[in-house]
């Protein structure tokens, strides 16, 4: 009896505790919604962005703590029971000189193509994946980067993305952002390569080298429900997917990054002594277009 009793309060307490977070991200100066903001839950692959008029919706214990980012405003963190509205803080930015060279475009390579392409589509989550791009001395007199090509595969038409574009710190991690706005674009259903026209943001290719990373929008615009029957139990459960499905190669490297529960994750594989080790692993599949 004792048992039973015990069972029923630890099921009535985990229901109170793990319930849909409903919510709205601003500005806290001008109190204006904050469209595609990341929100994570802290130290977990779980994680939505806020929808064009700012709310969102996470299903997580509420006694979790959500993390709160996007391009232009400080990180916050706070409990999810009490994240009904979220103010966010804008950096503020020092003034940079920006020097515009004559772009000659007589000369165009692209970097970052597979030697050996498999291309593989797959449900990468909430999490933002990257890809790295060494400087080389061959890219000294065609350091603009003009474009991005992001290979996708979607069921929808216009599925909502996000391209990001990194420094590299001084671990050898994702560092800065290198854009001072979001670069937001749609991409077309099928499978297809999508280019991107980038030149406007007079981005040079850093000679620490950078990353690349791709995020799906985990809105209602971009998700796609489909009804799943177990004839065996006779049962049905509705299968969320949310578009674009990003291409990935399967190459060798020594590790990879990726960015979930509101932090940068590195996997890395070392072998009996402690020495990391290249294996092979799914990189997504995007490539650089540099000019002169």
């Amino acid at each position: 009896m004792i048992s039973n009793k015990l069972t029923l309060l630890l099921v009535i307490m985990s229901q109170w505790t793990f319930s849909q977070i409903k919510g709205i991200v601003k500005d806290s100066l001008t109190r204006k919604p904050i469209f595609y903001a990341n929100i994570w839950v802290e130290n977990e692959n779980v994680g939505v962005s806020s929808e064009e008029d700012g709310t969102f919706s996470i299903s997580t214990d509420s006694t979790k703590k959500l993390v709160f980012s996007a391009l232009g405003y400080h990180k916050k963190k706070m409990t999810a029971s009490s994240a009904n509205e979220v103010l966010l803080n804008p950096q503020a930015y020092e003034i940079e000189e920006v020097v515009v060279t004559k772009k000659l475009e007589t000369r165009v390579i692209e970097i970052g193509k597979s030697k050996t392409p498999i291309y593989q589509a797959f449900d990468n989550g909430p999490r933002i994946d990257v890809k790295f791009f060494p400087y080389l001395t061959k890219y000294k007199k065609t350091r603009n980067i003009r474009q991005v090509t992001v290979e996708t595969d979607s069921k929808i038409d216009d599925a909502t993305i996000k391209i990001h574009f990194y420094s590299v710190d001084s671990n050898g991690y994702p560092g800065e952002e290198l854009l001072k706005k979001d670069f937001i674009t749609t991409v077309k259903k099928g499978v297809n390569k999508n280019v991107f026209d980038i030149s406007g943001f007079n981005l040079l290719m850093p000679k620490k080298g950078l990353f690349v990373g791709f995020e799906k929008l985990i809105i209602e615009k971009n998700k796609v429900e489909t009804t799943i029957t177990d004839y065996n139990s006779n049962t049905t459960k509705i299968k969320k997917n949310y578009y674009p499905f990003v291409l990935y190669n399967f190459e060798e490297r020594e590790c990879i990054f990726s960015f979930s529960g509101g932090k940068w994750n590195k996997d890395i594989l070392h072998d009996s002594n402690g020495i990391s080790m290249k294996r092979m692993v799914n990189e997504p599949a995007i490539n650089l277009i540099l000019t002169n």
